[in-house]
């Protein structure tokens, strides 16, 4: 039989979480000999503590507020990982006592294969709103599948828009809306990000990285514009997949 082999998922606070649930649920149905588990991390410095403490440990996603704060434990960097500047996989390489961990980064992946059919030839520029390390990555594919980004957030700073910087002018250029930020999430879903919804159009594409709920408080007021409009769920699942890539490659 195979040795066992524990995967899991850090941030902090974690609620639900489709990761457990889709990999439990595989390796289950695949008889593989493996759990996954959450892992709430109050200060990312407990990181190699939490490493230490299951040595079974062979491979971790990483999510809100660390995808950045873990990069100094990284020993090497996937390029695309580099580039972007945050890391939401990590490969554990194991060689006797020693341990390597890999940073890579499968929301470009999954973000860049979920948007792609959405798009057309009218989506030319993009509000990123938010600028963590989920932002970074959809930024990144935003450039790759050509269409221009500029992130939005609450801090005016070079080369970035704040919310009050949002005129019908800028409204009707940037017709794909990504929202990065955990505004609208469960439970909290009353909230949503303040842009002014009444500009947008049909021609607008309103992509939420949440999905959870299904519908958030931004996707309903986008839809309610005749924005087309689609949530995190499709991307989760296809970085979910290069993860569990990544892990076993």
């Amino acid at each position: 039989m195979n040795p066992f082999k524990l995967y899991g998922l850090i941030g902090f606070p974690l609620g639900h979480s489709f990761s457990q649930q889709y990999f439990n649920t595989k390796f289950e149905a695949e008889g593989i000999n493996a759990k996954y588990r959450n892992f709430e991390l109050p200060d990312i410095g407990d990181l190699m503590e939490l490493i230490s403490e299951y040595p079974d440990l062979s491979g971790l996603n990483v999510t809100i507020p660390y995808k950045q704060d873990v990069i100094p434990y990284m020993d090497a960097m996937n390029p695309v990982a580099k580039e972007v500047g945050a890391v939401n996989v990590i490969k554990f390489t194991r060689n006797g006592d020693d341990l390597s961990l890999t940073g890579y980064n499968t929301d470009v992946i999954g973000f860049t294969d979920s948007i792609k059919p959405l798009l057309t030839e009218g989506h030319k520029k993009a509000l990123v709103l938010g600028s963590g390390g989920a932002s970074r990555a959809v930024m990144y594919s935003l450039k790759q599948l050509g269409v221009e980004p500029v992130i939005v957030s609450r801090t005016a700073r070079d080369g970035v828009l704040t919310y009050q910087d949002l005129t019908p002018e800028v409204m009707s250029s940037h017709t794909v809306i990504v929202n990065t930020t955990p505004l609208g999430m469960y439970p909290n879903i009353d909230e949503c990000p303040d842009i002014p919804y009444d500009l947008l159009t049909p021609e607008h594409l309103c992509y939420d990285l949440l999905y959870n709920p299904d519908e958030t408080l931004f996707m309903k007021r986008a839809a309610e514009h005749g924005a087309k409009t689609k949530n995190g769920l499709e991307m989760l699942m296809l970085q979910a997949f290069a993860s569990w890539d990544i892990w076993n490659s």
